[in-house]
């Protein structure tokens, strides 16, 4: 072969070199383009920016090397976008839709508001796109079915509306998940949602959707999870659903959704791991084959129509965590029906059991103290269940909410319910306990709810229950307690939204102490036999909002710091011994709305309750007087009195000592 001249040799030799420069200048370019889109969208934030999380996108380095930022082998494209909870604020720059290479975007958990820009159309390569728990608004953009390739579609959580588009069925056949929960979209949910053959998991969940649940979704032969709960679907739940045997979740929760279970669910969804069909209108028996779905963690049918008994051997499901039955039809007695009780001790698992508000009747099983020491939450009230509290309950070490409230229970409190350490919710009301309430109660120093009103319990309150020093909420009303109020009770700031001994037959004076309470909202001891002037402490409680201290033997004045406690709505002091003027105390609390002053020895003006122009019931029957004078109003001597002289007007009874 000839030998090429060397003035052809060099020729060739620039044109090679002509040729890959032009090749760089091209990569360069779209770098170019993609540093451009990255500085806009910096731009665009309000929060984080140089002084934030994005302080490191600057011209000094290579946008490849910035903060969530991921660029492709050796293309020097951006492939990855991920800047998920970095506190950014902002509305979305269209100038995102120029990053064509883009596979991954990711700004969930951020501030973002504003609309989805239209932009995002354009990239075509992006494979999954999460801007969940942001505030963007709008509607889904029409032009976002042209990312064919996209397999993750993740929205929820923002203020999204309007309907979801056919297209999404239609093009983006790719996806393997789709979320939008959380927003506001309305319409029925698409038929086209049919063709996503590779969709394993949709989530639709509190949105506004409505009408029927298109069977078509039987199409979705690899989905694993379906949420399509708090909606406002209604109809029945299509039996295809049922088919789909590599579903592993299904929760329809809060509904309008009707029809039964079928029979042999437990043979046609074999892998099923969580049925939550609760808050509907599903009515009919709980099929037995539900004790097959041996895979089964969650099973939430409460608040619905289902009746007869529950399967006897639902504790086959060992791995069963979560148990909600309430609110149904289901029955149980001394004869027949309790068998699941037993069964259920084989779940070792067991954190929550509600059976509460069914028509379970007969003795509460002894079994119930063979359940999971990991049960956290027990609901059993709400039933014409009887017997006592097994001592054994100690067994159930886990516990953190008790509720056996609304039954025929009768009984001592066990005292070895002190050992339940975990306790937060103590639930037993109106129910038929009675006996002294043990001091043990002392020793659930985390409880920060008791509730044990209405029962027959008697005897004094423990001083032990000073202990509790993260309680909210005391209510030991309408018993048969006895004796004087425990100072320590009235050292527990914790005590926040009420403290109601009202209706027992507690005796002596209110200690002095009642002014540590400062956080106290309802303070209600009233129906007692307490003596003694009202302590004038009880003005440091200055964030109550009810005062109820009536049908007691209080005597003495009423404090005339009572002004300092600027939100009382409600003040209740009648039936006392109360002596004096009515204080000018009431005329300086502008949120006064009622008062009531009936049947002690009270004289004066009553309180002109700040001009509020709102309708005030003061009742201050039997005050001795002859005429009373509230400027700038006129009080007539009547059985009802009408303020005048007024642009509004307030009525307030009256009667006269006879």
């Amino acid at each position: 072969m000839a030998e090429m001249p060397p003035v052809r040799l060099l020729l060739l030799s620039l044109l090679f070199t002509l040729v890959i420069a032009t090749a760089r200048d091209s990569v360069g370019n779209h770098d170019d383009d993609d540093g451009a889109a990255l500085l806009a969208f910096k731009v665009g934030i309000r929060r984080g920016g140089s002084s934030g999380p994005l302080r490191s996108w600057n011209s000094s380095t290579s946008f490849c090397s910035w903060e969530g930022v991921t660029c492709g082998g050796g293309s020097g494209r951006v492939v990855a976008l991920d800047l998920s909870s970095h506190g950014l604020a902002g509305m979305l720059p269209a100038a995102i839709g120029n990053l064509t290479s883009l596979r991954t975007l990711n700004l969930s958990f951020n501030w973002f508001h504003g609309g989805i820009p239209a932009s995002l159309g354009r990239l075509h390569r992006l494979q999954t796109l999460d801007l969940s728990y942001n505030s963007l608004s709008g509607t889904l953009p029409d032009n976002m079915s042209l990312c064919t390739g996209m397999t993750a579609l993740v929205l929820g959580s923002n203020n999204l509306g309007g309907l979801i588009p056919s297209s999404l069925g239609d093009t983006l056949t790719n996806l393997k998940k789709v979320s939008l929960t959380n927003n506001s979209l309305t319409g029925a949910v698409p038929a086209s949602l049919a063709n996503l053959s590779f969709l394993q998991h949709l989530d639709l969940s509190i949105n506004q959707l409505e009408g029927s649940i298109p069977p078509g979704l039987r199409g979705l032969r690899s989905i694993s999870h379906i949420d399509l709960s708090a909606n406002g679907f209604s109809g029945a739940l299509p039996s295809s659903l049922y088919n789909l045997s590599l579903l592993r979740s299904l929760q329809v929760e809060g509904n309008t959704l009707q029809g039964s279970i079928p029979a042999d669910i437990g043979d046609r969804l074999p892998a099923m791991e969580k049925l939550v069909l609760s808050r509907n209108r599903f009515s009919g028996a709980i099929p037995h084959s539900v004790t097959n779905l041996s895979s089964l963690t969650a099973l939430r049918l409460g608040w619905n129509q289902f009746s007869g008994h529950v399967p006897r051997t639902l504790g086959r499901s060992q791995d069963l965590r979560y148990l909600e039955l309430a609110g149904n039809k289901l029955e149980a007695d001394n004869s027949r029906g309790w068998e699941f009780m037993d069964s259920l001790a084989n779940c070792t698992q067991l954190q929550y059991l509600a059976l509460d508000n069914n028509s379970f009747r007969g003795q509460l099983p002894g079994s119930v103290v063979n359940l999971s020491t990991s049960l956290e939450k027990f609901f059993i009230g709400y039933n014409n269940i009887s017997g006592e509290i097994p001592s054994d309950i100690s067994n159930l070490a886990g516990l953190k909410v008790l509720q056996v409230a609304n039954t025929s229970v009768s009984g001592a409190i066990p005292e070895s319910i002190g050992k339940l350490a975990n306790l937060v919710m103590f639930f037993m009301f109106n129910n038929a306990l009675s006996g002294l309430v043990p001091p043990s109660v002392g020793n659930l120093t985390r409880l920060n709810w008791i509730l044990a009103y209405n029962n027959n319990l008697e005897g004094p309150i423990p001083a032990s229950l000073g202990k509790l020093k993260d309680l909210n909420i005391l209510d030991m009303s309408k018993n048969r307690l006895n004796g004087s109020i425990p100072r320590e009770i009235f050292k527990l700031s914790s005590l926040s939204i009420q403290l109601d001994l009202s209706y027992n037959s507690l005796s002596g004076p209110l200690p002095s102490e009642v002014g540590s309470l400062t956080n106290l909202n309802w303070l209600v001891l009233s129906g007692n036999q307490l003596r003694g002037r009202i302590p004038e402490s009880i003005s440091s409680c200055t964030v109550l909002e009810y005062l109820l201290l009536h049908n007691n033997s209080f005597e003495g004045s009423i404090p005339t710091n009572l002004k300092n406690i600027k939100g009382l709505t409600t003040v209740s002091l009648s039936m006392n011994k109360l002596s004096g003027t009515i204080p000018d105390a009431f005329d300086g609390i502008a949120t006064l709305k009622e008062l009531y002053l009936a049947q002690n020895n009270l004289t004066g003006p009553i309180p002109a309750m700040n001009g509020s122009k709102e309708t005030v019931s003061c009742v201050v029957e039997y005050i001795s007087f002859t005429w009373l004078h509230v400027p700038p109003y006129t009080l007539v001597k009547e059985d009802m009195v009408l303020f005048t002289d007024a642009p509004w007007m307030m009525r307030v009874q009256l009667q006269v000592w006879p």
